[in-house]
């Protein structure tokens, strides 16, 4: 009896000049990538990279520390690729740039030269899936907190491939959208350091009463008032319920990884307790328009973990490592209060950290801070209302790098088969020569099509 045939295993969604160029191949890793062991220098001196989680790139590493006379680095090419052993489930994965050339790694982020049947940028994207690299790390070998890929068994490794020509289209196709989410990412931190700076003009510097900006209408309005921290704001904490508790829908449990800059942020793992919780704990409950305050490691990447929350986030129940804030006098309003914070907590914590690891913010030391504050609620709100407006165009592009990231993840589920090495069907949506995202809609003004170009229209460009 014969053996029924194999399904040639397709993608998705193709390129009209490759739907009849037939299925993907299965090769190895090591049929196209070979390890790279030139010896560069001991780690007292080398010049160093390192590979960042979640697909974020290669980048120059800079120590605090010398590194260790013994222990040996090896020299890195531009082009190569590289990946992290201990990271392997992590996505750190990497193109070593240009720039980096000539730089060095250890053992431990094995790099590896490409050969001409393979293309770069589509190798990348292909082992960035989860679906590669989560099945693949179960060959990780060592203890539970140190288990490594190690080189050779990463060249043992599956992967699936078109012809070069159609390994160069998908590389094309989603390396133009990468090129929108930087150029998206930097008008992002482009309004981010607009607002940093105004921030600094709006309130009076350290040991100050008068800020160095000011709106015409307030200019003759004398100094700003001196208080207690302690005295206006009151920070409650939240409450350690137990995972026992927890229940499949309800009230959603606002966590300090739920606590944004700026905004609360949710995930489709959301934890929800019993809806009756809103009555049995409702000095927790959260609604819309106040405050929350991540009270443990409050600043990464320079910037404060601070909330307010929106109406689509009511009501929610606050969790313990998360402070509301509460005001104590009518000399401050709201709105002033979340802006006010967003700096002098923020330096505050920098200053408290210096030497230290400070992973919680003194509650007790923050109260007797002195802070200055407008006497007038109408210089406290024009001063809110404009850093407001900033905070609105940061949460729009924070929303469309997210939408075109979203995008990208939708494209690589179609441009690539099922990584789990199972046959996809071989049918081809009708496209109309426009390659459109399944999972969720590009963002407004950006078309993708077939020719792997995506291009804006006049208004965003």
């Amino acid at each position: 009896m014969s053996k029924p045939e194999k399904k040639a295993l397709v993608p998705a969604l193709r390129f009209p000049e490759f739907q009849d160029a037939g299925g993907w191949e299965e090769k190895k890793l090591g049929e196209f990538l070979t390890e790279s062991r030139v010896l560069g220098n001991k780690g007292d001196v080398a010049k160093k990279i390192t590979v960042k989680l979640w697909g974020k790139g290669v980048y120059e590493k800079n120590e605090v520390i010398e590194g260790s006379i013994n222990t040996q680095y090896y020299y890195r090419k531009a082009g190569q690729f590289i990946y992290s052993k201990l990271d392997f489930l992590n996505q750190a994965f990497g193109i070593i740039p240009n720039h980096l050339d000539g730089y060095e790694s250890t053992v431990d982020l094995p790099c590896f030269d490409i050969n001409g049947n393979l293309n770069p940028i589509f190798l990348l994207e292909y082992v960035k899936q989860k679906g590669f690299y989560e099945k693949q790390g179960e060959a990780a070998d060592g203890s539970r907190k140190a288990k490594r890929i190690h080189a050779d068994t990463f060249l043992l490794f599956p992967i699936l491939i078109p012809i070069k020509k159609e390994q160069q289209k998908i590389a094309d196709c989603l390396s133009s959208i990468d090129d929108l989410i930087t150029a998206q990412t930097q008008k992002l931190a482009a309004l981010k350091a607009h607002k940093k700076g105004l921030m600094q003009q709006l309130f009076p510097a350290e040991g100050e009463t008068v800020p160095r900006l000011r709106f015409p209408e307030f200019r003759d309005g004398g100094e700003w008032d001196e208080v207690l921290f302690g005295s206006i704001i009151k920070i409650n904490s939240g409450k350690g319920f137990k995972a026992s508790e927890y229940s499949k829908n309800g009230i959603r449990l606002l966590q300090i990884e739920n606590v944004g800059y700026g905004i609360v942020k949710w995930s489709d793992n959301a934890v929800y307790l019993p809806q009756n919780y809103t009555i049995k704990y409702s000095g927790l409950v959260l609604h819309e328009g106040d405050i929350v305050l991540a009270l443990n490691r409050p600043v990464t990447n320079g910037e404060l973990k601070i909330a307010r929350l929106k109406k689509n986030d009511d009501p929610s129940l606050l969790y313990q490592r998360v402070g509301k804030l509460e005001l104590l006098s009518d000399d401050i309003n709201e709105d002033f209060a979340f802006h006010l914070c967003q700096i002098f907590v923020k330096d505050f914590v920098i200053k408290q950290s210096i030497g230290s690891d400070q992973p919680f913010i003194s509650i007790t030391t923050l109260y007797a801070q002195v802070i200055t504050i407008p006497s007038s609620s109408l210089e406290q709100q024009k001063i809110a209302d404009c850093l407001s407006t900033i905070d609105e165009l940061i949460t729009a592009q924070s929303q469309k790098i997210e939408a075109l990231k979203s995008h990208k993840k939708g494209l690589m589920q179609q441009l690539f088969p099922a990584v789990d090495n199972h046959p996809t069907p071989s049918g081809h949506p009708s496209t109309g020569g426009e390659l459109r995202q399944q999972h969720s809609p590009p963002v407004e003004g950006w078309t993708a099509k077939l020719d792997g170009v995506v291009s804006p229209t006049a208004e965003d460009s």
